[in-house]
């Protein structure tokens, strides 16, 4: 039985430091001027910090006039037209009315940024924040800050790692599917022989108080916008647009009260999957015609929708490559057909040919994107976003910024990240991801020869794959719930540094005790290296075990059709992906990017094996051999892990012993694993060089 009120579940809104606060006797008045669904929900929260922090004797007062504010002070809500602020964003501000009165005031342009303000102090309190003369205007970077869920119908998730889904669940097997998730993993999930043998309907969660839950979460960290199923749809999940539309309804009015829009991934099949035609090719005008009705009629039923998730053409989904088409008359059919409606259309550039063969070192997975879609820069329309992943592979724990960020000027494109943890640990290891997203956000494209154009002023918005199951405390690993929080902060400001971020996070969640503070913030920021250092070396990705992506196997790719490869032999190492010998994949970026990869003097060493095959014995920046690096991270890796641990258990007397206990369970296993990654990395390529440690550890 989850227990909705421990420190695992309330995450970072638990208000418990609050009662500290100075101010919180502004809680007992609100003063509001404007009325709404959402409006309702700023509301619920400051009622529900007012129960947390007085007894039940107490009453919060809700005034509609300042005539009726009887003490001296109050928190007021408004909406005005003020000029510095964007559409979302809220001003904060601390006034003394009458010269006796003092009001925090949270105005706003729409009811969103009302709602986003009242989080917004609620996070300076429990911060215990000096408040006295404090105007802060606060505009979101974004204008789509979005989370997309990979969750199938009977609650399995693909690349889940937190449990069963919060939002769908199987109508038979739904007692066992947290056990099931458990036991199968996050990918084969997906599996077309294990969803028929579950033979199994689905609907919509039960637990609806925990949607509602979930939807604060998001929407206390400005998340404005979620995709609620599978990228990959089955045919099952097809049915969601037509016989299971109330269950996106059900989620939909939900998520309605905080802000939050709702998106659906669809099957690009879907007339053919629903028999409803013979075939899905997107300039037939009977196609156009089936999905103006199909849209038609979803609308009609959820007015809020806010549109469309299209994977086409890739890892076996359909698309319009069937019929001879291109992405953009794809996309273009759709995005038409939303258009009326005010929905977008979000069409994933994640599209390559997973039939490679190892053989064949001139094709090249990485170039599979911007070959693809550059070529139709321009020939979308307004409403089509095209989403990119933040790297040209696959979510490694290192990858050059993908080259679209850099191009395609005159179409719309989303950043998409990876919270939940495929290929950083899977949520049985720590690993803050903050750090890098920033790096790929501050990332220059040079776009146009202009040394400004960051990925983070090339973007619409950003996307990630959440991380997020029915696990009590809602990511598997409870440190985990830092990269969700700290994704949602940072798609509203990309300026945020990521130790601010951390420490948020950590007096929200574990409470202000300096010791606790020094102790996890040197966990959370140090755990992106430590993962890089144990697992794959200088940007070559992969190594993982096939299928489930979770521990080594160095070589478990290496003869795949996916495109994964290292190229490791008993010389060297690494992937020419050089203009003049290799693949031509540096070709691909703006100048001078184009160039300090291609080089091998220039290129960044953290990089090396993503753009170069070189000998073992290539002398780094670092004054170390390639091979030497490789020994000396894998054991720093490890070490590392170790001083968490040490560090951790520092913090057993002073921390709820529940959240203690888990962490602890999961640092362990990041030890056992960390151990596997380090003596199967340096055994593979002591035996692959012969080449010996020069400190003389033990390498087997």
């Amino acid at each position: 039985m989850i227990d909705k009120k421990s420190k695992l579940y309330s995450c970072w809104l638990s208000y418990s430091n609050i009662k500290n606060s100075k101010y919180k006797e502004y809680l007992e008045n609100i003063l509001i001027s404007c009325k709404s669904e959402i409006i309702d929900s700023a509301l619920s929260e400051l009622g529900r910090v007012f129960k947390e922090i007085y007894d039940s004797k107490k009453t919060q007062a809700i005034c509609e006039n300042e005539k009726d504010i009887k003490d001296i002070s109050y928190i007021k809500l408004e909406k005005n037209q003020d000029e510095s602020l964007v559409n979302d964003g809220y001003k904060i501000k601390h006034e003394i009315i009458n010269g006796k009165n003092e009001c925090i005031s949270i105005s706003a342009k729409n009811d969103n940024g009302i709602l986003y303000g009242v989080f917004a102090l609620l996070r300076l309190l429990e911060q215990n924040k000096q408040l006295e003369g404090i105007e802060i205007v606060d505009n979101p970077e974004k204008d789509l800050r979005l989370i997309n869920h990979w969750d199938n119908g009977d609650g399995t998730i693909e690349r889940g790692f937190a449990g069963a889904s919060v939002l769908f669940e199987s109508c038979r097997n739904k007692d066992i599917m947290k056990e099931v998730m458990d036991e199968i993993g996050g990918i084969t999930a997906t599996r077309p022989a294990l969803r028929k043998a579950f033979n199994d309907d689905y609907k919509v969660a039960s637990d609806l108080d925990r949607v509602n839950d979930y939807a604060r979460m998001l929407s206390s960290v400005g998340i404005n916008g979620v995709i609620i199923n599978n990228t990959n749809v089955h045919e099952a999940e097809t049915h969601l647009m037509d016989s299971k539309i109330d269950i996106v309804k059900n989620i939909s009015d939900i998520f309605n009260k905080w802000g939050i829009k709702t998106y659906l991934s669809i099957n690009f099949a879907a007339p053919i999957t629903l028999k409803d035609l013979d075939t899905s090719d997107p300039l037939d005008e009977k196609v156009k015609e089936w999905w103006k009705k199909k849209v038609q009629y979803m609308y009609k039923v959820i007015p809020n929708l806010g549109g469309f998730m299209v994977k086409a053409d890739s890892e076996g989904r359909p698309g319009p490559f069937t019929y001879g088409r291109n992405h953009a008359d794809g996309a273009n059919m759709l995005g038409e057909a939303l258009a009326p409606y005010g929905g977008i259309l979000i069409w994933r550039c994640f599209v390559y040919n997973c039939k490679q063969d190892w053989r064949d070192h001139s094709i090249d997975r990485a170039k599979a994107a911007y070959d693809c879609f550059n070529p139709l820069d321009g020939q979308f329309v307004d409403n089509v976003y095209l989403q990119i992943k933040n790297g040209p592979l696959d979510f490694q724990v290192r990858e050059p910024v993908s080259p679209l960020f850099g191009a395609m000027d005159k179409t719309n494109k989303l950043l998409e990240l990876q919270i939940t943890q495929e290929y950083t640990g899977q949520q049985k290891h720590v690993c803050y991801l903050i750090p890098m997203w920033k790096e790929v956000l501050n990332t220059r494209t040079y776009a146009n020869g202009n040394i400004e154009s960051s990925v983070a002023k090339r973007v619409s918005g950003i996307n990630a794959i959440v991380n997020v199951g029915n696990d009590e405390n809602w990511t598997g690993h409870f440190l985990a719930q830092a990269n969700l929080y700290g994704y949602g902060r940072l798609a509203w400001n990309s300026d945020i540094t990521s130790e601010a971020i951390a420490e948020e996070w950590i007096t929200l969640t574990l409470g202000n005790n300096p010791v606790v503070m020094k102790n996890v913030k040197d966990i959370l920021m140090n755990s992106w290296e430590a993962y890089e250092k144990y697992t794959s070396p200088l940007g070559i990705g992969w190594m993982v075990s096939p299928g489930h992506h979770y521990g080594p196997d160095v070589d478990g790719y290496e003869f795949s059709p996916w495109g994964t490869y290292h190229r490791a032999d008993c010389k060297g190492v690494g992937i020419d992906r050089t203009i003049e010998k290799g693949t031509g994949y540096s070709g691909q970026y703006n100048e001078p990017l184009k160039s300090k990869y291609n080089n091998l003097e220039s290129c960044p060493d953290e990089l090396l094996l993503f753009f170069h095959h070189v000998p073992y014995t290539q002398v780094l920046k670092s004054g170390k051999t390639v091979i030497q690096h490789i020994y000396d991270t894998h054991f720093e890796g490890f070490e590392i892990v170790e001083k968490f641990i040490h560090k951790w258990n520092e913090l057993k007397d002073i921390i709820d012993e529940k959240v203690y206990e888990q962490v602890l369970e999961r640092l362990n296993i990041q030890l056992y694993s960390a151990r596997d990654w380090r003596d199967q990395v340096n055994t593979y390529f002591y035996r692959m060089s012969g080449i010996e440690d020069l400190k003389g550890r033990k390498i087997y």
